[in-house]
């Protein structure tokens, strides 16, 4: 479903800078203090609302405009 503009999408992945040239499904660092955060919530831009905007937080820090999204990975 698209959940754009709804709430952040909080994802595993530890923020980082991407490797330089072309990626396909870039994992970010391999360690660190922040995760990513995808998208944008409520009160943010409409260009920051979209699943391309990549920000970050802390890990342990939640906030009202942070969700989470179940996903299945049909085998």
């Amino acid at each position: 479903y698209d959940m754009s503009g709804n709430v952040l999408e909080w994802v595993w992945d530890i923020y980082g800078a991407y490797p330089s040239g072309s990626q396909n499904n870039p994992t970010g660092a391999s360690s660190g203090s922040y995760r990513v955060r995808r998208g944008g919530g409520w009160n943010y831009s409409a260009y920051n609302c979209t699943v391309s905007v990549r920000n970050y937080g802390y890990a342990t820090n939640a906030d009202g405009n942070i969700g989470f999204r179940c996903v299945r990975i049909f085998p």
